[in-house]
């Protein structure tokens, strides 16, 4: 089956109830590619006049598939979506392009869409050549399988070092009728904050235009994957596509921005949804034990304050103490003073726990560290940092690391 790994202490008791979704049908299959004995593809499939929206990584390595996406997008029509695990058919040259080009046509040919229509992503291994004859052999049996509500088996097919496939789901109100918003993604290792950082794929039935399906991704995303780190490597391959089945419904009538009211309760939707799956990806970090929430207030903006949160985030020093149970607030200051933002020394607060340790420039007077103890044992760790300037803020979320992120890491190809 490859690498297996022990299931993560922080992941969820069960996966949840997500409802199937009008337009859409997914299926699965399992290709051998690296693993055995588990789907390694997934396909979506939905209904003509669906739309879709997506990020991508910054990356200036980016793969082919996420190539082929960024170039599709401006259109805003989606038929498919085709996902493999194990390969991510990055930096393998010219054939990168033509396999990504084979399999989109593979599916449209099957679908009776245009191949520009079907989205493709790939995660696992970046310089592998990948055989495309092994996923292509795999479309019409994903087609014939399909099922509306099949959630758990699609968050399965496309893990890699994950420990547990990952799932949300919201409603809210719009024009007086209820829409959902389904979600899956993946991501263990590899993950830092450059758009998304992972793959996560998004599905809704409210009737909304690609352009302002754009709007509120971007918005969402900015402020839930964005705001996470595991390791601050940032892959090739990450895409987050969100996708309307219900498009052809009438929309609401009048709706120029996704400022309107109107959208109000389906961004706070959007939102739960991308925030919760953010998280659930760092309760996944590789090797992670634990949980740290890092809450940055009194910046000068708040992309000040999420780059103070990162830069507390990414920091080795801060998470290998974390990992210890050593509250070594000095690393947090050390984590401010890199970030490059504004910071005021003499008016930095920090606590961790709810226990203030430092502020005024200095340690807390009557400061015991024996206090912070049962939190530092715990699984949920909270740290907050108010850096004196102005009113500036932002939600960081980050694991530990443990020595067992080496071990995955370095028996990864194998």
């Amino acid at each position: 089956m490859g690498q297996q790994h022990q299931r993560s202490p922080l992941a969820p008791d069960s996966f949840p109830k997500l409802p199937g979704l009008p337009g859409l049908k997914i299926g699965v299959a399992a290709t051998g590619m690296k693993y055995t004995g588990r789907p390694d593809v997934m396909l979506a499939l939905l209904d003509p006049g669906s739309v879709i929206a997506a990020t991508f990584t910054k990356s200036k390595t980016r793969s082919a598939p996420v190539d082929w996406c960024a170039e599709n997008l401006p259109a805003g029509d989606v038929r498919a979506i085709l996902v493999n695990a194990g390969n991510a058919n990055a930096f393998t040259g010219t054939r990168g392009m033509r396999d990504v080009r084979t399999t989109a046509s593979a599916v449209a040919k099957q679908t009776g869409c245009r191949p520009e229509e079907v989205y493709i992503a790939s995660t696992g291994v970046i310089g592998e050549p990948l055989d495309a004859a092994q996923i292509t052999a795999s479309i019409q049996s994903m087609i014939q399988t399909a099922e509306p509500d099949d959630w758990q088996a699609a968050a399965q097919a496309i893990l890699t070092t994950d420990t547990f496939p990952k799932a949300a789901s919201a409603t809210a109100r719009l024009d007086g009728r209820t829409v959902t918003i389904n979600g899956i993604a993946k991501g263990s290792g590899m993950i830092a904050p450059d758009m998304a950082t992972m793959l996560a794929f998004l599905f809704t039935d409210a009737p909304l235009p690609a352009r302002i399906l754009q709007a509120l991704l971007s918005q969402s995303v900015d402020r839930s994957f964005n705001c996470i780190t595991v390791d601050s490597d940032t892959s090739t391959s990450d895409t987050v596509l969100l996708c309307s089945t219900g498009a052809k419904r009438d929309r609401p009538k009048g709706l120029r921005t996704h400022r309107d009211p109107r959208l109000e309760g389906f961004a706070k939707a959007l939102d739960k949804v991308t925030s919760a799956l953010s998280r659930l990806i760092v309760c996944d970090g590789e090797g992670a034990e634990k949980l740290i929430t890092i809450t940055v207030t009194g910046a000068e903006s708040d992309i000040a304050a999420r780059r103070i949160g990162l830069a507390i985030g990414n920091s080795p020093l801060v998470k290998t103490a974390i990992a210890g149970e050593d509250a070594n607030w000095g690393r947090i200051v050390m984590a401010v003073g890199k970030s490059g933002e504004a910071a005021d020394r003499d008016r930095l607060k920090i606590s961790i726990g709810g226990h203030a340790v430092a502020r005024r420039g200095q340690v807390v007077p009557g400061y015991d560290e024996a206090r912070l103890e049962p939190h530092m044992q715990g699984r949920d760790i909270q740290i907050k940092v108010d850096v004196g300037i102005g009113k500036g803020r932002a939600t960081v979320w980050t694991c530990d690391l443990t020595h067992r992120y080496i071990d995955i890491n370095a028996s990864y190809r194998s």
